[in-house]
């Protein structure tokens, strides 16, 4: 009875979003002629209604539509938009560093600046740059096993570290198997990963107990699958088995940098042998960036001397990973903006407090309306869960996902102005959040509260 209920809300919600929006569903049809999924990436046609929403400008936290829409925007582009759309100080840095040169394949003066503010902000002393975090966790991965003489990939169920394929594997009935919509890509995935349950001691330590594990990825905050914190120690074993079996550990903090300004990393005062974040760092100018430990770095020097660059001395210029546009003088640029002008100290405390009177008021109104929900905070990100409590690992949230609910609440936010994060129900917010559009959206989600509740009584 329920779910045909929420099926009937759906399909009305469906309509609604089919009549208020005929230029993104013209130009959608447009998008099959050339794309092959229909848009510029695939992952563009994952929003709920059947077609996306085209763009035709961004501001702050306010994105407006071809169809002259205006909309509250908490899902910033997955993180990418984390710094606000059009970032005045990012559009100053980015355009006039276009005007003096883009990319060189020489360092300029903000590159001083840029790496010693990374290594104060996340206790890390060395640094890297690629175009994506995807790249930079696979120059970790690289570095790992070149320093190890290892080749196996640790990772946790329902993790995301991008496109790296050591980590397109999950678990299903306690066996390693292809992600979800994951083709083999002729990798000997049972040769090179591994993959276990998040908060999970027992399994972390069979799994490294052959020491032929070359590196852990883990995020402090899994945000795959929905948020999933780590358990009270959790991370301090992970931290001291790692080192205990010679295995070398990454954080990978793309998403979970919004819990402050270092991250988890440095709010928590982990101590990690790697340290990747990407696309939330240069205010939409592609960039990752990989973090070394003194240590490590000293093991790679052993066999990729720093002096490689002086006359007659063996090279170490390619080593695998990198690229031309890699550390451009656009991307610092953009990041020196970023660290110093947009995602400051005390742009983190309003988003954080912003965040959690979302969370806050979030409880309030699930609590009020009876519903069986938990809401998740990780600094300036949010999550409506589904589930009476939070999850321990991916395992749990996918047995308590439910589909029609889930595209019923993204579905009612974006016909109400309100966008969120396509792939599950999170919210992020930036700098640019006013209480205002805080206010917005918890008005729409106490009208979705209650929706679902009159759909309860109803049974």
């Amino acid at each position: 009875m329920r779910s045909n209920t929420i099926e009937t809300l759906l399909a009305r919600e469906q309509d609604a979003f089919i009549a208020g929006h005929p230029k993104s569903r013209a130009l959608a049809h447009t998008g099959d002629e050339h794309y092959l999924y229909g848009a510029p990436s695939h992952w563009m046609r994952r929003w709920a209604g059947g077609f996306p929403l085209y763009a035709e400008r961004a501001r702050g936290a306010s994105l407006w539509c071809v169809d002259g829409i205006e909309y509250v925007d908490f899902c910033l582009g997955d993180t990418g938009g984390m710094c606000g759309h059009a970032a005045p100080a990012v559009t100053a840095a980015v355009a006039a560093q276009m005007d003096r040169g883009a990319t060189l394949l020489l360092p300029t003066q903000d590159a001083a600046w840029v790496g010693a503010e990374l290594a104060r902000r996340f206790r890390v002393p060395y640094w890297g740059f690629t175009t994506s975090a995807t790249d930079a966790n696979r120059a970790a991965i690289r570095i790992a096993r070149m320093v190890s003489g290892r080749d196996v990939v640790l990772v946790f169920n329902g993790c995301y570290h991008g496109s790296v394929e050591e980590a397109h594997v999950g678990l299903s009935g306690g066996k390693m198997v292809m992600r979800s919509g994951v083709h083999p890509n002729a990798v000997d995935h049972a040769r090179v990963s591994r993959v276990i349950e998040f908060n999970d001691r027992a399994a972390l330590e069979v799994a490294l107990a052959p020491r032929d594990v070359a590196v852990v990825l883990a995020e402090p905050c899994m945000t795959n699958y929905g948020m999933i914190e780590a358990q009270p120690g959790f991370l301090d074993a992970l931290r001291e088995l790692t080192r205990h079996t010679g295995t070398l550990l990454l954080i990978d903090e793309t998403h979970t940098w919004s819990a402050g300004p270092g991250g988890y990393t440095l709010r928590d005062g982990l101590d990690p042998d790697f340290f990747v974040i990407g696309k939330a760092a240069s205010g939409g100018v592609p960039v990752g960036l990989y973090g070394l430990s003194a240590p490590v770095a000293e093991r790679l020097w052993d066999l990729a001397p720093r002096e490689g660059t002086r006359p007659g001395a063996r090279s170490s210029s390619h080593m695998g990973f990198g690229g031309t546009l890699a550390g451009s003088a656009l991307q610092v640029a953009a990041l020196r903006a970023v660290l110093a002008e947009v995602l400051t100290e005390e742009a983190f405390t309003r988003m954080t407090a912003h965040a959690s009177h979302m969370a806050q008021r979030s409880r309030e109104l699930v609590a009020a309306h009876g519903l069986p929900w938990c809401i998740a905070q990780s600094g300036a990100r949010i999550e409506v869960m589904f589930s009476p409590s939070p999850p321990r690992n991916a395992s749990e949230v996918a047995r308590g996902r439910d589909p029609a609910l889930e595209s019923l609440f993204h579905l009612h936010l974006l016909n109400q102005g309100v966008l969120v994060t396509p792939f599950h129900g999170m919210l992020l917010v930036c700098p640019a959040t006013t209480s205002a559009q805080v206010q917005r959206y918890l008005a729409v989600f106490g009208a979705f509260c209650a929706l679902i509740a009159g759909c309860a009584a109803r049974r």
